[in-house]
């Protein structure tokens, strides 16, 4: 059997691939000064009302755009619009997360379970992110649906 070169690219990715999505609390630790809070704590009340306690700022956006280029946008895509690599190798359909009609219907604490626990073949960041981080991804993720592209800091950008 001859391999090509693709299928060696994906048999050799894919260890990567693994490792990647495995929980490891060596990777992200929480924020220095934080409120030292465990994702489990962000859950408590657990009902799908919960309200966002994390108040978007260029900062914290800029923070969250960089765990989502690490963890999501491989499936979801950089712009959010459900086109990452992975997802097309997949053949997975991810919702465009610009479609201000797909965010409407999640409120923040139905986002904020769906980042912890997944959802079918995405796996929850679980434990390995602070609540204060994936609150600030739900911002992040909620930002793709606005108009204004100047509230997703651009790549490289210093704000």
């Amino acid at each position: 059997m001859k391999l090509t070169s693709p299928s060696v690219g994906t048999v050799l990715l894919l260890p990567f691939l693994y490792a990647a999505w495995l929980p490891n609390s060596s990777q992200v630790k929480p924020k220095e000064g934080g409120t030292g809070t465990s994702t489990t704590a962000g859950l408590a009340g657990s009902n799908d009302e919960r309200k966002n306690p994390i108040k978007p700022t260029p900062e914290n956006l800029a923070e969250a755009k960089k765990f989502f280029g690490y963890d999501c946008a491989m499936c979801h895509g950089v712009a959010g619009d459900g086109k990452g690599d992975l997802a097309g190798s997949m053949g997975l359909k991810m919702n465009d997360w610009r479609d201000s009609s797909r965010l409407a219907a999640l409120s923040d604490g139905e986002m904020f379970d769906l980042i912890v626990k997944g959802k079918g073949k995405m796996i929850g960041e679980g434990d390995r992110y602070p609540a204060e981080t994936v609150w600030e991804l739900v911002n992040y993720v909620r930002a793709f649906e606005k108009k204004d592209t100047a509230a997703v800091p651009k790549a490289g950008s210093s704000r």
